[in-house]
């Protein structure tokens, strides 16, 4: 099992400095922020945008692995996005793993003037914003045509560090989505879904676990060969509510398949409310005992 951590892109950098220093300094495997424009119920608040953020962190870190959970087509364009990630990739030294979602609904859309999208065109955007942007990061020169995206004669000089490309870890949770990242994923996420209670969370977290089997199965894929990351986020107990907590969900979550497991790094108040203490805990005694 690996852990990662996520640190909300809230902050200025004085403050959230020392969180991203501190994540590699603990021992944790990977650490990630959001990619919105503005988020749920701090969409209010401060809010800092993802390239930049982890840019920085690239710069004052040297080992652990650094992500995007999850990047999203609701505002991003291949072409230019494709040229972000080169920068990221280059100065991380190759230590960057993109995340990618369908995007969501909210305020992501509404600040654009956006109609909404019916979930069927989400998941063609979905797989459009994937597929082009594979192509974009791993081919010297390259085009495409689809309903939601061009790229004409797009050239992608120097190429990523990691070759072909970085890694993309596709969230999915339905059904198509769960097909497609099993068919094009280098990693799988789920958030599990919403539930009233820590038991249902599980539930739906097996459920969905199952379904992404039977989808590497329908691929002919071995399911050892494609890391799963849960990311615990959706669930109705935030992981670093205690030292024993986090421990059973970690042990729950490797019962269940994943290699990985995510959980946000605590804030004073409001949502993922938790002491950081916990998380420094979690890191002296926990870490230590979990083999990558």
């Amino acid at each position: 099992m690996r852990i990662g951590v996520v640190i909300l892109p809230e902050h200025r950098w004085w403050v959230a400095e020392p969180k991203w220093r501190a994540a590699e300094e603990f021992g944790f495997h990977h650490v990630w922020t959001y990619d919105h424009i503005g988020w749920r119920s701090l969409v209010e608040g401060p809010w800092f945008g993802a390239v930049p953020t982890l840019t920085a962190a690239a710069m004052i870190t040297s080992r652990i692995r650094l992500g995007m959970m999850v990047t999203s087509p609701n505002f991003r364009h291949p072409v230019p996005f494709a040229r972000e990630l080169l920068a990221l990739d280059d100065i991380s030294d190759g230590r960057f793993t993109l995340g990618i979602g369908a995007g969501g609904l909210g305020y992501d859309t509404q600040v654009l003037g956006e109609a909404p999208i019916s979930g069927a065109q989400r998941f063609t955007r979905f797989t459009e914003f994937t597929e082009s942007l594979g192509r974009l990061l791993s081919e010297k020169q390259s085009s495409y045509s689809g309903e939601y995206f061009t790229a004409v004669d797009a050239y992608g000089a120097p190429g990523c560090v990691q070759q072909p490309r970085m890694p993309f870890v596709l969230a999915a949770n339905g059904p198509k989505s769960l097909r497609f990242a099993a068919r094009q994923g280098e990693g799988w996420v789920t958030t599990g879904g919403h539930a009233e209670d820590v038991e249902q969370w599980w539930r739906l977290v097996r459920d969905t676990v199952a379904r992404f089997e039977e989808a590497l199965a329908e691929q002919g894929r071995d399911p050892r060969s494609v890391p799963r990351y849960l990311q615990t986020d959706a669930c109705p107990v935030t992981a670093f509510e205690s030292v024993d907590f986090f421990a059973e969900q970690l042990g729950r979550a490797k019962e269940a398949g994943f290699t990985d497991m995510l959980a946000p790094w605590p804030r004073d108040e409001g949502v993922y409310a938790a002491r950081e203490s916990v998380l420094e805990q979690v890191a002296a005694d926990v870490l230590p005992t979990v083999e990558s």
